[in-house]
């Protein structure tokens, strides 16, 4: 079993900022893979499902992303399941936009999702890192990151988001690279 949790902050005037891009991503797997619908448990909404062989459940932390490592934990111990088993899906601003890359471990560069996924579970887990771009200066960080996706760019993250779905059975079976490759190959 492994637990699949997308970042983000919960509420309808949030839905489409980029810092929510990880819970659009897990809301595109279990559409896309007929995943049970999302109940309330553990601080967030879960929905349990397959994908392949693979029994896979999907949370979205509505603890707020500063604190997602509290659902994330509970979750974790619930299942009794270790850091190994877990994979987060998060948007990362030093990455090109819509660009997908996969890694194990690390820091949380200034990522306060991941920063309390850390505090709550350690940093031994699997991370989908989706590109949202740097705004170019410090000072405009959060606007950025807390502002919603432009109208131009809307079929581009459907595209994407479709393509980590399409491509999600290859993270199931631990096929990182082939997973990073197959989501860049289908965004040309």
């Amino acid at each position: 079993m492994q637990l699949w949790v997308g970042l983000g902050n919960p509420g309808a005037q949030y839905a489409l900022h980029r810092h929510n891009v990880g819970f659009m991503a897990v809301d595109a797997i279990a559409e896309v893979h007929g995943f049970d619908p999302w109940k309330k448990m553990f601080q967030g909404w879960l929905a349990p499902g397959r994908i392949g062989t693979q029994r896979i459940l999907l949370l979205k932390p509505a603890t707020f992303m500063n604190h997602s490592g509290r659902s994330i934990g509970e979750a974790l111990r619930f299942y009794k399941l270790g850091e190994e088993a877990l994979t987060v899906f998060h948007d990362e601003l030093d990455l090109v936009g819509f660009k997908v890359k996969v890694k194990t471990g690390g820091g949380n560069a200034g990522h306060n999702g991941l920063r309390s996924a850390d505090a709550h579970v350690g940093n031994a887990f699997r991370r989908v890192r989706i590109g949202i771009d740097h705004p170019g200066h410090k000072d405009r960080v959060t606007g950025h990151v807390l502002g919603n996706y432009a109208k131009s760019e809307m079929n581009r993250l459907a595209d994407m988001l479709g393509a980590i779905a399409a491509e999600a059975p290859l993270l199931a079976t631990g096929d990182d690279v082939r997973f990073m490759n197959e989501v860049s190959r289908r965004l040309g």
